[in-house]
């Protein structure tokens, strides 16, 4: 039987490689953690399917105490109770509004940030309505571990726009009842579907892993 490691045990084996080449004094387990970090880029790159070299390159990109990034979603309805979405330029793919948190920038900051960038839309982030592990969500395979923050925001601004936006492809409110096709690896139906019932119902409180 051919036995195929985690992407938990994989990233717990990055955890170690890294804190060994941040950490070790030693010139000869800094080469040991270095072809154990190598190692593991090899074994997520399969278990992903993403190609070697980059992920060998991103893995070798970090620097410090491995811990969680952090992804922050705006969840923004309108007065009918639909959701906004983004159709992401990467994919082809919808999303909530958001991103990687950025150094100097509040949860609160990123996601009325993200929602300028992506939709062209003013909100003012309102409450944290969810803390999730995406390692405890059927997202597809990735190479970190990861924090997912959703906040509810409420628009200040006009709900419909036209202007032309970079980030990405076109934005539109959706029914949570008939989504389009989502982006699995940022946002799943049943997280979208159950942040705007928190967001529609304050007293079932923050959901977290």
């Amino acid at each position: 039987m051919t036995y195929a490691p985690t992407l938990a045990q994989l990233r717990e084996l990055q955890s170690i490689a890294q804190a060994g080449l941040t950490y070790t004094r030693d010139p000869y387990d800094r080469e040991r953690f270095a072809r154990l970090l190598d190692l593991t880029a090899e074994l997520l790159a399969a278990q992903t399917g993403q190609d070697l070299e980059q992920v060998t390159t991103t893995l070798r990109a970090e620097r410090g105490y491995l811990t969680p990034k952090v992804d922050v979603r705006a969840v923004v309805l309108n007065k009918a109770g639909d959701v906004l979405l983004t159709r992401e330029r990467q994919d082809g793919l919808w999303s909530l509004p958001g991103g990687w948190a950025d150094p100097g920038e509040s949860p609160r900051m990123i996601a009325v940030r993200e929602v300028r960038e992506e939709t062209n839309r003013e909100v003012r982030a309102v409450r944290l309505l969810a803390v999730l592990d995406k390692a405890q969500h059927p997202h597809p395979p990735d190479l970190w571990a990861v924090y997912k923050l959703f906040l509810l925001c409420e628009l200040t601004g006009p709900e419909t726009i036209h202007a032309e936006n970079i980030e990405t492809l076109e934005s539109a409110f959706f029914s949570p009842d008939a989504l389009p096709p989502l982006s699995l690896g940022r946002n799943l139906p049943t997280q979208v579907s159950r942040m705007v019932e928190l967001a529609r119902n304050p007293r079932l409180g923050v959901d977290v892993d």
